[in-house]
């Protein structure tokens, strides 16, 4: 059983959505306010958590950038529910940490489609090696941890498997469709630029080494050493 809170406003649609996860067996929590929700997944971190835009107390961007960063929420999967559907919002959702996004209104069937889906992707992996190295950055998926010339640097979930899937193929080029696939593990509804808008954020923590990866244009990346 997976805890899940609800960080959503609209009481209807919180307890709508907190029946049909009830359905599919998890334990629903729900808050009402930003700052409430912001204080529960601070106190008892949830195996994920949904998350409205538009929230009394606190917006839901800024409590999304506050988990994502701190160690002890950062790796909670995070979907964002929101009336907004423009392009941009969903890139500013994914610069703040969110791992999918979904736009109001939907069907809960959708919805409790892509929270199965993001459950999956968090479960433990059994990888051939523990440790994968390119350039200066290693990953331990063992101890899920990154480093770069033996720093630490934080990571989202969606980041971690990103880079993880680069390095495993390290030299070889990924097609945004298939990091999609790889990634997300499913075929994600929407568009394939948020591959884009993750790799960016990726180079961005990973400094310097985030010149590794490169863009090869109209098709996808590769990570290799300079």
């Amino acid at each position: 059983m997976h805890t899940i809170l609800v960080i959503e406003d609209e009481r209807d649609l919180a307890e709508l959505i907190a029946f049909n996860l009830e359905k599919e067996g998890h334990r629903p929590l729900i808050a009402l306010d930003g700052l409430v929700g912001l204080e529960a997944a601070r106190k008892n971190p949830p195996d994920l958590i949904l998350l409205d835009l538009m929230l009394p107390g606190m917006a839901g961007t800024e409590i999304c950038k506050i988990l994502k960063g701190n160690g002890k929420t950062a790796s909670i999967p995070v979907i964002m529910l929101t009336a907004k559907g423009e392009e941009i919002d969903r890139v500013v959702g994914f610069e703040v940490g969110a791992d999918d996004y979904i736009v109001k209104p939907f069907s809960t069937r959708e919805l409790m489609l892509r929270v199965k889906a993001l459950l999956r992707r968090t479960l433990p992996e059994q990888p051939r090696k523990k440790v994968f190295s390119v350039g200066p950055v290693s990953i331990d998926t063992e101890r899920h941890l990154v480093t770069v010339a033996d720093k630490e640097i934080l990571l989202t979930t969606i980041e971690y498997k990103l880079l993880l899937d680069l390095a495993e193929r390290a030299g070889r080029v990924q097609s945004r469709d298939i990091l999609l696939q790889n990634v997300w593990g499913y075929n994600y509804v929407g568009d394939s630029r948020t591959v884009d808008t993750h790799v960016t954020r990726l180079r961005t923590k990973l400094g310097s080494a985030g010149d590794m990866i490169k863009t090869v244009r109209g098709f996808g990346y590769k990570i290799e050493e300079e």
